[in-house]
């Protein structure tokens, strides 16, 4: 997409409750139209119930999106941060009105999402494309969002640092004789939805893997051991799955994976939250509990990377992609770690299919919200 003279940053977000009263209402919006009755989202509530009902997620944007604006001041660039939730305040719709009163008329979004599935990027798009048009505002508020960024340096950077440092403590605890191994982890998705990520009618490239999201996290994981150790032993696991037992999701789940490495004579792992942004419920439940409670079971050596969080690197490589995006202050260069970057700003049609039913999406080939022009065609 062409660079336009954006006057407002979006930082969008999944959002999560902030107390015990917060957690089924939240989850209530996660699973919408699904339903499911509040008995069965109470039994799976006991992480957010072991935190006092409190998901990390909302201060760490709040802490990012100051980060955000300092490195935007540094630069002597004016753009003023807004936040907005999928599920839980702020709201999504409510901050786009507000913005609109406020005098905006075109604002680009950064997502605290790295690759392509439909929850991580086109579940995104159909909220902003709903509550347009929701409320009244398509045709009158322009909405954009940078691309993918799974490969941008800032992204990828922090990482390698992270695993460094993560595999150095865990040689040290087993010895030289001690096997290690890399674990990158990832949100499980369904296959379907796998399957069908990264896919849309006029995509030139067909995956090895089968699945953009697939594709996309491996090569990010090999940009990072080919920087910090070549010779290392990883692997790509899963974690956080839901759902029915009977629909198939992305495997091995990170403790299967872990008891596999254990009777293989693994003695430390080295555990990479590459898909994730910040250390929100899924990293401090999922990781730093069970999979940690894991590995002390099976006597591993374990140490979890951090994620890029308010990192400046990874501050300032969102603010690139923003630059990539805008006539002032404009970034040319496009970088990327992997074969597979940089991915595209506008989606192809049908890309990251809804299977329950098309929904009006921002930022797409065959978007008809989102834009002055668009709405007018």
């Amino acid at each position: 997409m062409a660079p336009k003279e954006y006057d407002a940053i979006l930082l969008a977000s999944f959002g999560g409750p902030e107390g015990q009263d917060d957690v089924i209402p939240f989850l209530r919006n996660v699973t919408r139209g699904r339903g499911i009755p509040d008995e069965r989202l109470e039994e799976v509530s006991h992480h957010y119930r072991a935190f006092g009902g409190i998901s990390p997620i909302n201060e760490q944007n709040r802490a990012l999106k100051a980060a955000l604006e300092a490195e935007l001041a540094a630069r002597g660039i004016e753009l003023p941060v807004l936040w907005g939730n999928r599920n839980w305040d702020p709201y999504i719709p409510q901050v786009l009105q507000d913005a609109y009163d406020a005098g905006h008329r075109r604002i680009l979004t950064v997502t605290t999402s790295a690759y392509s599935c439909y929850s991580s990027c086109r579940q995104y798009r159909e909220d902003l494309g709903m509550a347009l048009v929701e409320s009244g505002l398509d045709g009158k508020l322009e909405v954009d969002k940078i691309r993918q960024y799974f490969d941008h340096p800032g992204f990828v950077e922090p990482f390698i640092e992270g695993t460094a440092a993560g595999l150095a403590k865990v040689r040290a605890a087993v010895g030289e004789a001690g096997k290690v191994h890399i674990l990158f982890a990832t949100h499980s998705i369904p296959t379907r939805d796998a399957d069908a990520a990264g896919a849309s009618v006029d995509e030139p490239r067909e995956f090895d893997e089968g699945s953009a999201y697939v594709a996309q996290h491996l090569a990010a994981a090999a940009a990072v051991v080919e920087r910090v150790d070549p010779a290392a032993d990883w692997s790509l696991v899963y974690q956080s799955r839901s759902g029915a037992p009977h629909v198939p999701w992305l495997e091995p789940d990170i403790s299967d994976a872990m008891e596999e490495l254990a009777e293989n004579g693994v003695r430390g792992v080295v555990v990479v939250p590459l898909g994730f942004v910040s250390d929100h419920m899924e990293v401090v439940w999922d990781l730093d509990t069970e999979a940690k409670e894991t590995a002390e079971r099976l006597e591993l050596a374990f140490d979890r990377v951090p994620t890029p969080g308010t990192h400046q690197k990874f501050v300032a490589g969102l603010v690139d992609l923003v630059c990539e995006r805008t006539v002032a202050n404009n970034i040319a260069d496009r970088p990327a770690m992997t074969g597979l970057g940089p991915w595209y700003d506008v989606c192809r049609p049908g890309c990251c299919a809804n299977f329950r039913g098309e929904k009006p999406t921002i930022a797409g080939a065959d978007t008809r919200v989102g834009s002055v022009a668009a709405a007018s065609a």
